[in-house]
């Protein structure tokens, strides 16, 4: 996911976006715990967006404050 993507997207995409990747991220941390994860890289790229989706969300709260 591209922070250039998810700026187009609205509030309510960026919404379910986020809880879709806390809970893949939630599944890959069990899967590593049990030793069945496959790509353990996926992991850090799981966090990487759902800091880019949660970034796009804070600034448009920023724009809607100001």
């Amino acid at each position: 996911m591209k922070a250039k993507q998810l700026r187009e997207q609205s509030m309510e995409e960026l919404e379910k976006a986020l809880s879709d990747l806390e809970e893949q991220l939630f599944k890959l941390r069990f899967q590593k715990s049990t030793g069945q994860i496959e790509n353990p890289i996926k992991i850090r790229e799981v966090r990487k967006d759902i800091a880019r989706v949660l970034t796009v969300l804070n600034e448009r709260n920023a724009q809607e404050s100001a």
